[in-house]
């Protein structure tokens, strides 16, 4: 399985799968469509959201660790 981390791009972490675009969703996070997506860290994504980037990664992980098939 694949663990989300800081270093990776908005992009691959949806690669990673999809439906953690929800989760970044519900974190306020609506910056896929926006082009910077594919080049933007988690980091600096959170960082421009005021979002813990620890607090995000943890979530999207857990949804992966509650959702692997």
């Amino acid at each position: 399985m694949s663990n989300i981390t800081k270093e990776m791009t908005i992009r691959e972490v949806i690669t990673t799968n999809e439906n953690l675009a929800d989760v970044l969703m519900e974190y306020g996070m609506h910056c896929l469509g926006c082009p910077m997506h594919t080049l933007e860290t988690l980091q600096q994504a959170c960082d421009g959201h005021g979002l813990d980037s620890d607090e995000v990664v943890g979530a999207l992980n857990k949804y992966l660790d509650e959702n692997a098939e």
